[in-house]
């Protein structure tokens, strides 16, 4: 069966919404109400983070609801029983994002396996060294079908961009910029960098992410792109919440 993420990119080639939620989050049992949710109303992608106490490219919003869900007593083996059955009902693709530390105390091949097994597609790991996954963990990746997504960013190299592509499946992740996420971006400046990408012209489909928080802003990325990803901004409008559907019903139609 090919890839979910394949699928969706082959039926849809622009405006595609992907929204990061940290599982655990708001509370321990809310990881599978929000990818509900999400789902229902009209996001094509879901990104699950994997709570870490050290997370190297999240913003502090990110950072507080993964310190969070630790403390309501999120992990790795916890997240895989939360999933367990979660493709009964959610049809969308689903990427876990995450530290490459929390994967490898699980195990990385325990760790493909039980994404596998319970319907994951994809994988996004920022701290995994390009070298070290082709010689040691693709091969893995590969025989349990799972998307390993890169990072690109404004300082990456013509060259070095190349060969993510290459060794990239689902899609490319384009940073907007160098800083970390949930930082207020201009768009605008960031188009020389987004015309090399699309200039480029990659194998891989592109989403742009990091400073995407609202209609307009998925406009300008989606400009460029085949869609883009929203953390922070989403991950504002549920920490209070008292009632998490109309929350994220709200949200996504503030976007779309």
């Amino acid at each position: 069966m090919s890839n979910r993420i394949d699928q969706l990119f082959a039926s849809k080639k622009t405006g595609i919404l992907n929204i990061y939620c940290t599982a655990g989050f708001p509370e321990l049992n809310d990881t599978l109400p929000v990818m509900t949710a999400l789902q229902q109303n009209g996001a094509d992608l879901i990104e699950l983070g994997m709570p870490f106490s050290d997370p190297l490219a999240d913003g502090p919003v990110i950072q507080e609801s993964s310190t969070r869900a630790i403390k309501n007593g999120m992990s790795v083996r916890k997240l895989f029983e939360q999933l367990k059955d979660f493709r009964l009902n959610i049809h969308v693709p689903v990427i876990l994002m995450g530290y490459l530390n929390p994967v490898l105390l699980y195990g990385i091949e325990n760790f493909c396996k039980k994404c596998a097994e319970v319907g994951v597609d994809g994988v996004i790991l920022p701290d995994l060294p390009m070298d070290e996954y082709e010689s040691d963990y693709k091969a893995i990746f590969e025989q349990y079908g799972l998307h390993l997504i890169f990072l690109v960013t404004p300082e990456t190299s013509d060259e070095r961009i190349r060969k993510i592509d290459s060794l990239s499946k689902g899609f490319v992740y384009a940073v907007s910029s160098s800083s970390t996420t949930g930082k207020d971006k201009d768009m605008g400046n960031q188009q020389a960098y987004f015309e090399k990408l699309k200039q480029l012209q990659l194998k891989n489909p592109v989403l742009i992410g990091f400073g995407i928080k609202d209609k307009a802003t998925f406009d300008a990325a989606c400009a460029y792109s085949n869609g883009a990803i929203i953390g922070t901004a989403f991950i504002r409008a549920i920490e209070n919440t008292t009632n998490l559907p109309a929350a994220i019903k709200d949200f996504i139609a503030g976007v779309k």
